[in-house]
């Protein structure tokens, strides 16, 4: 175990990828319990004390005013960024109020507009076995999504003309964090991703980090 305040409960190969990228990007020591969601693994007596929802990601921060329990993968995240990070420009905390505003609604959009088409295209195009796969369900999926990926596609192109290659600096940020880590479900969709090329290179961009790549291989390791 590491000595320090934070634990993060949940695998890579989760909405878990959340907060463990965040705290990676903030290069914050914090212990990871890989606890998955598969087979009640988030629904033990020890898990559901601390989510009684009996879901992962659950964050964990002891803290000399107490223990401090955070709860839904874009909470975690955001979370870190504003208590853990050092919010001077430099590191992916929001320095100011646009750079806070722009991760809040991002992060948000994120899980309202696009989230559900995004896993079901992940889902039946790649995720689930063939045989289980229903292409109509990604068909439909991939068709809704082209009304959000415009929306994001309109404000890469306003941030690249500022000189921005990311969603809410001149810097990566926790807005690119929670936005790509669902953005990217959708990359199996071969035909939708290239009707909105900044939005493919934004989030090739993302997971090209040193952080998202490493994690990546732990998921890939079964952590």
């Amino acid at each position: 175990m590491n000595d320090c305040s934070l634990t993060i409960y949940g695998i890579v190969a989760s909405r878990t990828i959340r907060p463990l990228w965040a705290a990676e990007e903030l290069g914050l020591p914090y212990t990871h319990e890989a606890v998955s969601y598969l087979n009640g693994g988030a629904r033990t007596p020890a898990m559901l004390a601390l989510n009684p929802n009996g879901h992962v990601p659950i964050l964990k921060d002891d803290r000399p005013e107490g223990q401090v329990i955070v709860w839904e993968s874009m909470a975690c995240a955001l979370y870190l960024a504003r208590v853990h990070g050092r919010a001077d420009g430099h590191d992916i905390s929001p320095a100011n109020a646009l750079e806070e505003a722009e991760a809040l609604r991002w992060s948000f959009w994120s899980v309202t507009e696009i989230e559900k088409d995004a896993l079901t295209v992940l889902m039946h195009r790649l995720a689930m076995p063939a045989e289980q796969r229903k292409p109509e369900l990604a068909d439909a999926a991939e068709k809704r999504l082209a009304v959000p990926f415009a929306v994001l596609e309109q404000h890469l192109a306003a941030c690249q003309a500022r000189g921005w290659s990311w969603l809410a600096a001149d810097r990566f940020t926790v807005a690119d964090v929670c936005t790509c880590s669902v953005a990217a479900w959708a990359m199996p969709a071969k035909q939708l991703m290239s009707a909105f090329p900044l939005t493919l290179q934004w989030i090739q961009l993302c997971q090209a980090r040193p952080a998202f790549v490493g994690l990546r291989a732990r998921g890939k390791a079964g952590g």
